[in-house]
């Protein structure tokens, strides 16, 4: 099966069965997704959700949470991974979300990335959601989904990201990005994933390498 024909189906298949998905992060404006997509690196959506409603209680905005002290930032957030690089990343960020762009979360990459805490998954998550940019985040689900299914044999986060951005139509990439990540959480589980129950194995590359591995045992 040629790549551009996977990408058929699989979007297809999708764009019936998942039309409306979204980020499970909860949020209610541009600042508290941004704040919660950095929370999230190598972390759940659950425990960000569990952790976010304090910290926006206290820090409702960027001038609030620019001038906040790290241990208080610390201490709300100290069941995340990572709380002290975090918090250290949540209050600069802030201070340049305020002070360089009038508290306004840009909508640029290239913008985006200028603030601590904040990488090209990072970016492209905010810019897609909030923004609706052609562009798609590849987390550590995204990437094993993807080479996975066979939408790439990229190496690397950027390679995968690359692949995806040239064979999925601009119109679908930013919903693309929630396919795929909850995909891989649900269904393409790193480990046991559940491909029996998989409703796009027929096009899967790794699925249909271990039917023909069983049927020639």
């Amino acid at each position: 099966m040629r790549k551009k024909e996977r990408y058929l189906h699989i979007i297809e298949w999708f764009k019936q069965n998942m039309a409306l998905v979204e980020t499970e992060l909860n949020y209610n404006n541009p600042f508290e997704l941004l704040v919660a997509v950095i929370l999230s690196a190598q972390c759940t959506d659950k425990r960000v959700n569990l952790t976010t409603p304090k910290l926006f209680e206290q820090y409702p905005d960027a001038k609030s949470l620019s001038e906040a002290q790290f241990e208080d930032v610390f201490n709300i957030i100290k069941s995340i991974s990572y709380p002290n690089n975090k918090a250290k990343h949540l209050i600069a960020m802030a201070k340049i979300l305020y002070e360089k762009f009038n508290s306004i979360v840009p909508s640029e990459i290239e913008e985006l990335m200028t603030m601590p805490g904040v990488g090209r998954k990072t970016a492209n998550v905010v810019a897609s959601i909030i923004y609706n940019k052609a562009v798609i985040a590849v987390d550590t689900h995204v990437f094993r989904v993807s080479r996975r299914l066979g939408l790439s044999s990229g190496k690397t986060v950027n390679q995968v990201e690359k692949d995806l951005e040239e064979n999925i139509a601009e119109e679908y990439r930013a919903i693309a990005h929630h396919w795929l990540i909850l995909h891989g959480r649900y269904v393409c589980k790193a480990i046991k994933p559940l491909c029996e129950e998989c409703g796009i194995n027929i096009w899967c590359k790794d699925y249909l390498r271990k039917e023909l591995k069983i049927a020639r045992i």
